[in-house]
């Protein structure tokens, strides 16, 4: 929302350690506490750099609050949501998660709301799309752990070969390139376009936005099947995948990590993508461009943001206590740490103005201006994993060979309005 406090400057922010040793966040003076921790893995590779960096920062933080100590659960991503619910239908609930959504915790009472952990710099330091994303009925929270933006990305050695000067701004510009990138080119994917199971609610809401629309209405109704959705996904089956420009595999298929991949072996001339694909593709040695994702007539409406959470339950009534050691997570330091060791963005205003000066982080610039500006997906629903799910399973068919956008996207539609009405 907008009316948060996206003007504050990075000095204001950085008041937040200050203001938390006398604010919301203060220890109880009760005697020693243990947090328990729960977080995600990020290190796809299999190594040990979040169980690392969660490791140094409770280091530091117990250094300087002797009281409180912080005992560290690291979980794959796979498995993380699933072993915080089991740990809360148990009873046994952690002080803070860092997984993936809130919304349910949250419409069960279980959490504290922002202003009852942060300090008021701190909460205030959220960039706004993110605050927005983090609440439920106008009350924050989730807080945003990291977050990330898409944005169009393009082999530069297959334009160059297909003749392509500069880089498309509309759908039409989109289309004509991926033609010349299949007629003069030996891509096997002119654009790629992953609506397979792995991550399709995804795809499928950028080329919304792109459209003019998105999953929901300006008063936050689900539109999924409104008529300029529609549209959207008619010109996408007509323009693109009948054409044949959106390579071998079906795109109901294709997986976003499988196009990734295609695209860091040269095989790829453009697909919507995210930060953590500029690193693969350079170590590849693939020489990368991006541009904002193209809408009918020119820029897209807005980008989509995508967002981690991080929350504290109330079970153990250590709010205080769960209050003073998020303030810390949330330092420009740790912060900036976090999101540069999984080439990530940071959540928050000041560390994204100082990522965005640091020259070393130059290739996520772009990706850094989209997200003050970014839409997220309807995270604060309740319906919304039931809504994922279902967009997952079946947008691919709305592009199939005899596929109907319309039947499919109204279907996906009222099965949203369903979902939500029983919440």
């Amino acid at each position: 929302m907008q009316r948060r406090f996206l003007g504050l400057t990075a000095a204001v922010a950085a008041l937040g350690m200050t203001a938390a040793l006398a604010g919301c966040g203060t220890s109880s003076g009760s005697g020693d506490v243990t947090l328990k921790l729960v977080a995600a893995d990020y290190d796809v590779a299999g190594g040990e750099s979040s169980k690392a960096y969660w490791a140094d920062l409770v280091a530091e933080f117990e250094k300087t609050n002797p009281g409180i100590k912080v005992d560290v659960q690291i979980e794959s991503w796979n498995d993380v949501d699933r072993k915080v619910a089991e740990m809360v239908k148990a009873g046994k609930a952690p002080d803070v998660a860092q997984i993936g959504a809130y919304a349910d915790y949250a419409a069960a009472d279980k959490l504290y709301t922002a202003d009852q952990l942060l300090s008021i710099p701190v909460q205030s330091n959220f960039l706004a799309p993110l605050v927005d994303a983090g609440e439920q009925k106008r009350v924050q929270y989730g807080l945003p752990f990291v977050a990330s933006t898409r944005l169009l990305f393009y082999n530069k050695k297959l334009f160059n070969e297909a003749g392509i000067k500069d880089t498309p701004q509309t759908w039409d510009d989109l289309q004509a390139d991926a033609v010349k990138l299949k007629e003069q080119t030996d891509a096997k994917y002119p654009f790629a376009l992953p609506l397979g199971p792995e991550e399709a609610q995804a795809e499928t809401m950028m080329w919304l936005l792109s459209g003019g629309e998105g999953y929901v209405d300006p008063v936050g109704n689900y539109s999924i099947g409104s008529k300029t959705n529609i549209s959207t996904f008619n010109w996408l089956k007509t323009n693109l995948v009948d054409k044949e420009l959106t390579g071998p595999v079906a795109p109901g298929k294709l997986n976003r990590k499988d196009a990734f991949a295609a695209f860091t072996r040269g095989e790829v001339g453009m697909l919507n993508g995210h930060p953590s694909l500029m690193q693969a593709a350079a170590k590849a040695g693939i020489d990368v461009g991006t541009v904002a994702l193209p809408g009918r007539a020119g820029k897209a409406k807005s980008t989509m943001g995508v967002a981690d959470w991080i929350m504290g339950f109330k079970q153990n009534g250590h709010r205080a206590e769960v209050g003073t050691f998020l303030d810390f997570v949330f330092s420009d330091k740790n912060v900036l740490d976090f999101a540069d060791q999984n080439d990530l963005l940071p959540s928050t205003i000041s560390a994204s103005e100082a990522m965005e000066k640091d020259p070393k982080h130059k290739d996520l610039r772009e990706f850094l201006r989209a997200l003050p500006t970014s839409e997220l997906p309807p995270v604060g629903k309740t319906s919304w994993a039931k809504v994922s799910e279902n967009i997952k399973g079946n947008i691919g068919k709305a592009v199939e060979p005899g596929g109907s956008p319309a039947i499919v996207l109204e279907r996906i539609g009222r099965a949203a309005a369903t979902a939500e009405s029983a919440e």
